[in-house]
């Protein structure tokens, strides 16, 4: 997991409620060095922090929502499978010559079942974040995902696929290698897997690089994470070639877990711990472990045709609405 030890990061609104809790630890310490009780005021001000936090963190905007997801000490793919998992092996390439390091996978137990977890990987600083290219999969990324599903439906083993991605990567030398098609074949071969396949928005998932791993029979999303067709402040630019008015956009696109849930886009809305996944990661993959043993039983408990079918279908839904005339 990330290191508790490094200087934390802290986002503008998170700002309030560290200062208070500063402030708490201060007291707490000055009261030690002389002996005084100040238990009952350490109390209240506890007590305030904490109903300063879920003010905090149940009123956020869809932008501050994008903030939390793309917090750099928010959990990735690794730390994820690191918290949840036993017996991890890391599987490399796409056996057509390229590692992609941006998109990772191998094979794990999860309470004692064998599966195949694969997800995007960002970096943890700037060094790690230009050798990871900011979690955006080139083509070969997605192949060696899609060979690693293949592995999987050749063995039984069940899929859980991790996104956290701005996008794929759309550099010129991405569409020379054949970005669009890698993306496309991966759609249409996940429908036709026969093996459970359960897919989770850690951060953020956006565009064709998200749904490159996203067709599954559930879809979850942790509470804080985003999912969006376009990132606002690239939606911002398209629609009123200014990127300022991102916070227009993100409130447009429904990017966030609560709006996408009532939509029938997402199946589920992982819980985070107060103050978000970065402030608590073993917490959060406790929480995250919980509902994906949870949907595996229910998947598990279907044969393939019907699993196919329930893919199919939640993929057609999606998009359909009625019209009411009054």
């Amino acid at each position: 997991m990330a290191n508790s030890n490094r200087k934390p990061i802290l986002l503008d609104f998170e700002k309030p409620l560290v200062e208070l809790e500063s402030r708490i630890d201060q007291i707490r310490q000055l009261a030690n060095e002389n002996g005084v009780d100040v238990s009952e005021e350490i109390r209240q001000l506890e007590a305030r922090a904490n109903q300063l936090r879920q003010e905090i963190f149940s009123s956020l905007s869809p932008l501050q929502r994008l903030q939390l997801a793309r917090h750099p000490r928010r959990p990735s793919t690794l730390d994820y499978i690191q918290a949840m998992t036993d017996e991890w092996m890391e599987l490399h390439g796409d056996r057509r010559g390229y590692d992609d390091p941006a998109l990772v996978g191998g094979v794990a137990r999860l309470g004692g079942q064998p599966v195949i977890i694969l997800g995007h990987q960002k970096g943890r600083d700037t060094k790690d974040n230009v050798a990871r290219n900011f979690g955006m999969a080139a083509p070969g990324g997605y192949r060696k995902a899609m060979r690693l599903m293949e592995h999987a439906n050749r063995f039984s083993m069940p899929i859980l696929t991790f996104i956290d991605t701005p996008g794929a990567w759309a550099g010129v030398d991405a569409e020379k290698l054949g970005q669009g098609e890698a993306i496309a074949y991966n759609l249409r071969e996940m429908f036709n897997l026969d093996v459970p396949i359960i897919c989770t928005v850690i951060g953020e998932g956006g565009s064709g690089g998200a749904l490159g791993i996203g067709v599954g029979e559930k879809l979850l999303m942790l509470e804080h994470s985003v999912y969006t067709v376009a990132t606002p402040e690239a939606c911002a630019a398209i629609l009123w070639k200014d990127a300022g008015q991102a916070p227009q956009a993100a409130q447009a696109l429904k990017i966030t877990s609560k709006d996408l849930k009532q939509l029938g886009i997402i199946d589920e809305v992982v819980p985070e711990p107060d103050g978000g996944a970065h402030s608590n990661p073993l917490k959060a993959a406790e929480l995250l472990k919980n509902v994906l043993l949870k949907s595996l039983a229910e998947l598990l408990a279907l044969t393939s045709q019907q699993r196919r079918e329930m893919r199919y279908q939640k993929f057609r839904n999606i998009g359909v609405f009625a019209e009411v005339k009054v």
